[in-house]
């Protein structure tokens, strides 16, 4: 069923279905797509005709769309070009998809991605590697929208071209074998695979499960605390940090810890607001008690040079910048270079909100005074462990702060003050063992460039300015006319988790796709559910065409 309960996607079974798939044929490939001979009896049976599985769309008994699967060899495109294989990846069982078509009077996109739904999920079912389609050359921009690659030259005739295609079915089915994130089916005991693109709970790497299922350790033996040092030196390393405290909590508490040790330094402060988390750096800065200046900027925006440089020539005894680095909310990165050398030419002490970015992308603390992090986003282990990083010359709290905040406390101790999990630890320790960086970051970026341009290519509008916007998160501004909350739940129905339950994004009508943890290449069908859903939220022209070879 469609969002429209007129509509039925099925396989044809019924002999008037069959009929009526004859004179569709007939009516698409020859009446409007001159590719066979008129005939009298007005109807077209397909040469393969007893070889197909049609699955179609149908109203009241009438049937409004099609298209044909067929998997035995040689295939239509067998015929056309020769050496097939030779244009493809390898594999070991092909489908081909044919005979798409629409009546032109209920030509829209509810309709047709409803038909292709069917077709993917039969092919996922069908266990085969890979699916290949020729597509009228007036769609190849829809057909590379659903995923589908040109490959080899044009076919067909030159008044009916057609451009061969492909779509990695292979490739999905394995990224729903590895993703580890797992939901009950509804109606049922089962477990369902998703693809997650959730700011959390991540992805988690390797290995991370069997450790923190492993026999729990005193936190006070010499083997855990030698683990945990080399731990602390390895997490310092990843991000050029001089020093790191590790502490049971969350990302909020580590925040806390940062504003607590800026409450002992004389001077004032500026904290930057360009989103959600800049606004709750504020209030954490409010509630410690600090005093300080705000310089707030339009979401989706960051902060200029010349904007930051008048702000600190105007305020008197400044002495530390607090921002967040990846702001969350909207996609934005702001340019830690940037706040780097200004804060050294200027004698500041600057904080940093590296929550959603450390272990995400490249992340460079040096020179930085103290910087968060946490075990549950980008380093793609479970949540628990909140971590601030920071420099040699941080100010002792000297008894006026809580123990637990007072990282001076922390390195008084020469070991580890308080209670922490040995369980959430190694759990930590396996997820930095068990994960390349570096390769994560060069993929993040490039599956991030790619959604990007389609999600914009359908309609889509990104929020964060092209020049600042994060490698791995991506916040989507819907029309009016479409719900965040119908698109995130649609999206989720077809197990594609992205972002859309936070209060925020609720009240801007927004999603995201994140990639953070040990994520995995989004399937190439992910842009044709969001069409989908768009299909199934918003009124659409009538220009859908029907045609495939």
């Amino acid at each position: 069923m469609s969002t429209n309960d007129s509509l039925v996607f099925k396989i044809a079974s019924e002999p008037w279905e069959f009929e009526q798939i004859h004179e569709l044929n007939y009516q698409t490939f020859v009446d409007e797509i001159p590719q066979h001979q008129l005939n009298k009896n007005k109807k077209l049976v397909d040469k393969y005709h007893k070889e197909n599985t049609y699955v179609i769309c149908v109203s009241d008994k009438e049937v409004l769309g099609m298209i044909a699967l067929r998997d035995k060899r040689p295939l239509s495109l067998d015929e056309k070009l020769e050496n097939l294989e030779s244009y493809l990846p390898p594999f070991k069982t092909i489908l081909e998809y044919r005979l798409l078509a629409v009546k032109k009077q209920h030509r829209n996109t509810a309709i047709f991605t409803g038909i292709m739904k069917k077709s993917f999920d039969l092919a996922i079912k069908g266990g085969y590697d890979i699916a290949v389609i020729s597509g009228t050359t007036r769609q190849a921009r829809l057909y590379k929208h659903l995923g589908f690659k040109p490959f080899g030259p044009l076919v067909g005739k030159q008044d009916a071209l057609y451009q061969p295609m492909y779509i990695d079915i292979g490739g999905a089915i394995e990224l729903k074998k590895q993703s580890q994130i797992l939901r009950p089916k509804k109606g049922s005991e089962m477990e369902q695979l998703l693809f997650n693109y959730l700011p959390g709970p991540v992805s988690i790497a390797e290995g991370v499960m069997e450790a923190n299922s492993a026999e729990p350790n005193s936190h006070r033996s010499q083997q855990f605390m030698d683990h945990f040092n080399e731990l602390r030196k390895i997490l310092c390393e990843r991000v050029n940090a001089r020093k790191v405290q590790i502490m049971m909590g969350s990302g909020t508490l580590a925040n806390d810890v940062v504003a607590a040790q800026l409450s002992v330094l004389p001077g004032r402060g500026l904290v930057l607001v360009n989103g959600e988390f800049g606004n709750r750096l504020r209030d954490q800065a409010t509630r410690a008690g600090l005093d300080f200046d705000v310089i707030q900027v339009e979401e989706g925006k960051t902060f200029s040079r010349e904007m930051l440089e008048e702000k600190i020539n105007q305020v008197e005894n400044l002495e530390w910048i607090w921002t967040v680095h990846c702001e969350t909310s909207t996609g934005v990165l702001n340019d830690i270079d940037m706040l780097r050398e200004l804060c050294n030419r200027h004698n500041l002490k600057l904080c940093l909100d590296g929550i959603s970015s450390i272990g995400s992308c490249d992340v460079n603390l040096q020179d930085v005074y103290l910087a968060t992090a946490v075990s549950g986003k980008g380093i793609g282990s479970l949540p628990g462990l909140a971590m601030v990083f920071c420099r040699e010359d941080v100010v002792s709290g000297d008894h006026q702060l809580p123990r637990y905040f007072d990282l001076a406390y922390y390195e008084a101790k020469q070991g580890i003050p308080f209670t922490i999990s040995s369980n959430a630890i190694y759990a930590l320790n396996a997820a930095l063992n068990n994960s390349d960086w570096q390769t994560r970051f060069t993929n993040v970026k490039q599956w991030s460039e790619e959604l990007r341009t389609e999600f914009e290519e359908i309609g889509l509008s990104i929020l964060a300015e092209p020049q600042c916007r994060a490698p791995h998160v991506t916040t989507i501004v819907l029309p009016k006319a479409i719900s965040s909350l119908d698109m995130g739940k649609l999206l989720e129905e077809e197990g594609i988790l992205v972002s859309y339950r936070s209060e925020y994004l609720i009240a801007k009508n927004q999603i995201q796709v994140c990639f953070m943890g040990d994520c995995q290449k989004p399937p190439r069908m992910i842009t044709y559910f969001l069409r989908e859903a768009l299909a199934q939220t918003e009124p659409h022209d009538d220009s859908a065409e029907a045609g495939a070879a």
